[in-house]
């Protein structure tokens, strides 16, 4: 099961969306409605993890002899 991040869609002016995650297996539609409120809902993609990762660099060209910015 993967866990989804979904967030309600106000119904009302100056109402704020909240946000909650639902378990569903990878091949079920996206939800619509809250399951329990009835609500409208959308899922929201969000970023998955990465590992970065410092990648050794040959130093800056400088603009010739004498120069401080190289």
């Amino acid at each position: 099961m993967t866990t989804y991040v979904y967030e309600s869609i106000p119904t009302r002016e100056g109402e704020e969306p909240q946000f909650f995650e639902i378990k569903q297996d990878m091949n079920d539609a996206p939800l619509t409605q809250h399951p329990e409120t009835g609500q409208p809902i959308k899922r929201v993609i969000v970023g998955g993890l990465g590992v970065l990762t410092k990648k050794e660099s040959a130093p800056p060209p400088s603009c010739g002899p004498g120069c401080c910015c190289g």
